[in-house]
């Protein structure tokens, strides 16, 4: 019998005695999955989590401790890749679990390299939990422990998931200045462009349009594309023709946002990142929803096939962004009553900390309230979305957002309310007085940005 079954049967054999559930001897710290993997003698814990299981045993540490022989040769490489084959398979506490592990078997004294894969995917897998706050703080350790540069890819890559994980949780403007601050980085070391390079810039494209500011956002997403071409990448091309529908989107040119879209979907395609297919394909349903035309039933078509996938391979913010767009296909096509069941739905996925995404809901919330005839909650709705868009910096599309309460009101025969949200709406968007210039369109509900 080999140590870890052997190790496997004693944490078995002493939990039945104890009368627990796998659950109970999980705990808050561990997973029930993994302390099967453990009982079936599949995973090798460190000595911390032994311990630990051993209190909760009420056995000697040293029962459990004397199975543990030293790491065989490529064993924490074996327990990384199974770690990174549980994120991709849509098993993030999974993933944790491993990550977490890896890292504390190889210590201070272990390899480099393997010490920041595994902080990397514990980073990774707290942000794929909805653990952002959590997930930052592994993020920024990564970085200020950088040693490769600041134009490595393992740098650029943190600083893209640090700038994605602010962006959701409202901070816009720590986020560009981070994305900036790289992007200047790179072009004062000459260093030429990259995958992950062109990412980051892509990354800030759909920062930028957050915020509204949407000439630089078209700027940086024409210079995306244009360094992505140079490249033979499916994957750079892809985030590039992605951000770039986002800012046509934004701007109102459904036609342009659709051939940027359809050109990314083709470029994914060829991929085999199944969890950025179907964030597309939300992204292109959406692009469909505020054609000039809508075609709600082709986009309810693309929602479908991307809820599915999200299911397996997406993370909770991934799965809300889904149901807040077939929310929207759901009003659409008259289903008001499924509509709020959606955004609720979302509502719950999301959490306290995804800010932007949360505001986005709560508009398509109201609306489906208002349709059922309840203006008070889509008042009230409305006006947590706008105050949550504001706080974020998001300013053009908190006018918006002041604009679809001031219709809300007046639909509910609200006067001096309609007028006054529509006053905040002025304010945000930049107006003293006069009324809103014919070119401010913004689609309703807004969609995922690419970075």
């Amino acid at each position: 019998m080999s140590d870890m079954v052997e190790l496997g049967s004693r944490i078995r054999k002493q939990r039945r005695l104890k009368k627990m559930s796998q659950s109970d001897l999980a705990g808050d710290d561990l997973s029930h999955s993994y302390i099967s993997l453990l009982e079936s003698g599949k995973r090798t814990p460190s000595e911390d989590v032994l311990r630990r299981i051993a209190v909760r045993l009420e056995c000697e540490p040293a029962y459990l401790l004397e199975c543990l022989a030293p790491d065989p040769s490529g064993s924490l490489e074996m327990e990384l890749s199974y770690a990174e084959m549980s994120l991709a398979d849509g098993a993030p506490q999974v993933a944790l679990d491993a990550f977490v592990a890896v890292r504390e078997r190889s210590g201070e004294e272990g390899p480099a390299e393997v010490r920041s894969a595994a902080g990397f995917g514990v980073a990774r897998s707290l942000e794929a939990l909805g653990r952002l706050e959590e997930a930052l703080v592994e993020y920024e350790r990564l970085r200020d422990g950088d040693t490769d540069g600041p134009g490595s890819v393992s740098d650029l890559a943190v600083v893209i998931a640090l700038c994605r994980c602010y962006r959701e949780l409202g901070d816009l403007a720590h986020a560009v200045e981070l994305a900036e601050s790289k992007l200047a980085d790179l072009q004062r070391l000459g260093i030429a462009a990259s995958v992950t390079a062109v990412e980051l810039t892509s990354t800030l494209v759909g920062l930028y349009t957050e915020r509204g500011d949407l000439h630089r956002a078209g700027y940086l997403a024409s210079r995306a594309i244009e360094q992505a071409e140079r490249l033979t990448d499916d994957r750079a091309r892809g985030a590039a023709y992605w951000n770039a529908s986002l800012v046509a989107h934004r701007a109102g040119r459904a036609t342009d946002a659709l051939a940027f879209v359809r050109r990314a979907l083709a470029l994914y395609a060829e991929g085999e990142d199944q969890r950025a297919m179907a964030r597309l394909r939300n992204a292109y349903a959406v692009v469909l929803l505020d054609a000039e035309t809508p075609d709600a039933v082709a986009a309810r078509e693309q929602l479908t096939l991307a809820e599915r996938e999200l299911s397996r391979h997406g993370s909770t913010v991934d799965q809300a962004y889904c149901q807040t767009a077939l929310a929207r296909a759901d009003l659409a096509l008259d289903d008001s009553a499924g509509a709020a069941d959606r955004a609720r739905s979302a509502l719950a996925l999301l959490g306290t900390g995804h800010r932007l995404q949360t505001a986005r809901t709560l508009l398509v919330l109201a609306r489906a309230e208002l349709r059922q005839g309840r203006p008070e909650q889509a008042r009230e709705a409305c006006e947590r979305a706008a105050l949550t868009l504001e706080a974020s910096e998001a300013t053009r599309q908190a006018g918006f957002a002041w604009a679809e309460l001031a219709e809300i009101q007046q639909d509910a025969g609200d006067v001096p309310g309609s007028l006054e949200a529509y006053r905040e709406s002025l304010r945000c968007l930049g107006y003293r007085s006069g009324g809103i210039p014919a070119t401010a369109t913004e689609p309703r509900g807004g969609t995922a940005a690419a970075g």
